[in-house]
This record gives C-alpha cells, structure tokens and sequence, in this order.
C-alpha cells in the first residue's frame, strides 16, 4: 500500500513528518452530495458495510485527502474533503465491527472529473476506482492525485 504514501516517516532538518495518504470516496448524491458535506461543514461517513473499504477508512489519518466522488448520478468526482477525525466506531453498528471517519470540505474542482474521463485515460487505468470498483472507499495513489487534480484545472 505503499503507493498511497502510507504514512511513513520521513526524516527532514526539522524532524519527522508523515506523508499523507490520498482516498476516494464514492456518494450518491440523492443521499449525500457535496453540497451536503459544504452545508454542513464536517460530515461523517458511516454505514459502509465492506471489510476492504472499512480497513480504508481505519488507515485514514486526520490531514489525509480524499475525491469526494458522486456515484449513480454524475459518476465524477466533484471536490476534495480532508479526513478531520480518524476512524471511530459507526454510530450505526451495534456490534462495533465497523467504522466511520468525519470529513471536511476543502474546495470543489474547477471542473469535474468523469468515470468516462477515468476509464478512457491510460495513466489511470490502474486505479482502484477502475480495478476495485464496487469499494465506495478506496485509495488513489499520488501519482493519480496529482494526474486528476491536473484534469480538473482543465
């Protein structure tokens, strides 16, 4: 997982510091959209219920980056949220095998960037959105972070 900058400690003059790891998360938008997540100004990402995605959400650190990605209807990521509490026990598992991190919006992409963009690029045929594609949390290498960020500058 080493492709996602999973936090490692780097040695610098003025220290350690960690590198943070970038994710995608998928919404529908008719249940909880970006515009959602900006209304409220932190949200919490509960209910997923697949052991891959879950173990996605406990590697989160607070400071990590994530697409926010509008499943369904649009297929596109839409903005860049920020994890602001790492996992903790979903409010709504009685039985705490799963978890849930809060997120806060950062800003929206200039443009969005469509599944169909996605799936015709070459640079970016390896990414999990494309191999792992039923995950609704899954992790984007830097690589393809900094591949996408420069489609949505346009």
């Amino acid at each position: 997982m080493y492709g996602y900058g999973q936090d490692i400690d780097t040695f610098t003059g003025a220290g350690m510091s960690k590198i943070k790891n970038h994710w995608l998360m998928k919404s529908e938008p008719d249940v909880y959209s970006w515009d959602d997540l900006v209304a409220e100004g932190e949200g919490t990402w509960d209910g997923v219920r697949n052991y891959t995605a879950r173990n996605n959400m406990r590697a989160m650190q607070v400071g990590d980056q994530v697409f926010f990605y509008h499943s369904n209807i649009g297929v596109e990521i839409v903005g860049i949220a920020e994890i602001s509490v790492a996992a903790f026990q979903d409010p709504s598992d009685d039985l705490g095998r799963w978890s849930a991190v809060r997120l806060k919006p950062v800003r929206k992409l200039a443009r969005t960037v469509t599944l169909k963009e996605i799936k015709a690029d070459p640079a970016l045929a390896e990414m999990e959105l494309l191999t792992k594609f039923r995950l609704s949390v899954s992790g984007v290498a830097q690589s393809e972070w900094d591949y996408i960020l420069k489609l949505a500058e346009g």
